[in-house]
């Protein structure tokens, strides 16, 4: 039998589309913060809710889209949503004061929900249903490229360029990703029949969470409100420990050790079950959050970054299996949704909490914590899970 194709020219315009969206996400992800510092002299504190704040917006975003993509088509909510995307961008250029930047990052933040949820989308109505995994799989390599480009570029322009160039380079990017938008072919819809069967099956569930789902998401949760005081404050922390060079190959570090492991932990879950590869994850984060934490070298900096790339970067993806295997296949599209919502709760969040404690505890310091923090998510995750199968997928 001839396997159907993955690589069409669709595939590859979406996944390329999703690697812009998400380049702009971190680039700024990674900078914004200083910028608050440097332009406005925020606060810690409001330095993290100008970071944080552009996750709330995605999390609006996400939910908005998720109830009429459907309905609209989404190549239409792509198109629109990358419109958004390039306005929201350029809008940085007119931010005069720190409120002002805050209600920018909001609203950017929505636009790449909206585009993001849409890219998503289409990808899971282009891929062939017999190589979903696979699709999905290679897919997911533009997000992994966008972490580990999108901070490193940041970083690299922060230190050498004003920040107006970071902004006109963002929004430079969101504009290719709106060109590209227009040759996405409109992927088939379902079928009228389809939609109401679908529909009445999924009549006595919420119409925005999958409740399978829901305990993993709540690890999720945690795990990527701790993942947030890395991504929002390595480039503060760095500048305090003299270590710029070696922040500025972080996230590179981080990505090489996600795409070196991430096929053998998809393998080792569908073969030995969760637990196997969860616990070991949730360690590894543990450990890389703890030499971060005591980091005074270039070089343990970057390995600290490996090792969270080893248990953060694998749990992120397992946990997404964890939560679509768990749910009834008429729901598996709400089932990620919901693991991802949870996420972006916590990345939301996070930004905001740790710059208020910053000044009490010092970024090392409160890495140490987090670290503490990822070993109790480790018992939770057991009681979560106490009645499940030893090594069996919940």
């Amino acid at each position: 039998m001839v396997k159907e194709r993955l690589w069409t020219k669709d595939f590859i315009l979406i996944a390329f589309t999703n690697f812009l969206i998400y380049m702009v996400f971190y680039l700024l992800m990674a900078t914004i913060a200083a910028y608050a510092v440097d332009k406005f002299r925020a606060s810690t504190g409001m330095a993290g809710l100008v970071s944080g704040i552009f996750i709330i917006g995605i999390l609006i975003g996400r939910l908005l889209t998720g109830r009429i993509v459907e309905d609209v088509g989404s190549k239409k909510v792509l198109i629109t949503g990358t419109l958004f995307f390039i306005v929201t961008s350029a809008s940085y250029f007119f931010a005069v004061n720190l409120v002002l930047l805050v209600v920018i990052r909001f609203f950017h933040g929505a636009a790449y929900g909206v585009a993001s949820t849409a890219t998503g989308t289409i990808v899971a109505q282009i891929i062939p249903d017999k190589r979903r995994g696979e699709g999905i799989g290679y897919y997911s390599m533009s997000q992994i490229l966008a972490t580990a480009l999108g901070p490193l570029v940041g970083i690299l322009m922060s230190q050498h360029m004003d920040f107006r160039m970071i902004f006109l380079i963002s929004s430079i990017i969101a504009a290719v990703g709106f060109g590209v938008s227009f040759i996405i072919s409109q992927p088939a819809r379902k079928s009228a029949k389809q939609e109401v069967t679908q529909a009445a099956k999924g009549t006595h569930h919420s119409s925005f969470l999958e409740s399978t789902a829901i305990p993993i998401s709540i690890i999720v949760l945690i795990v990527g409100f701790i993942y947030s005081a890395v991504l929002s404050f390595i480039s503060l922390y760095s500048q305090e420990l003299h270590l710029e060079k070696a922040a500025s190959l972080f996230f590179v570090v981080y990505a090489v050790m996600v795409i070196v492991t991430r096929p053998f932990s998809g393998r080792l879950l569908d073969t030995k079950g969760a637990n196997f590869v969860i616990y070991p994850c949730l360690l590894f984060f543990a450990i890389g959050m703890y030499l971060l934490g005591r980091t005074d070298h270039g070089l343990t900096l970057l390995l600290a970054g490996a090792i969270i790339g080893l248990g953060y970067g694998n749990f992120l993806s397992c946990g997404q299996a964890i939560a679509i295997k768990g749910a009834p296949s008429n729901r598996l599209g709400l089932a990620t949704a919901t693991y991802y919502m949870f996420l972006d709760i916590g990345f939301g969040v996070g930004p905001y909490v740790f710059g208020s404690l910053v000044p009490f505890t010092g970024y090392g310091g409160l890495y140490l914590i987090m670290a503490a923090v990822v070993l109790a998510t480790i018992i939770l995750y057991y009681f979560l899970y106490r009645d499940k199968e030893s090594g069996q997928i919940p």
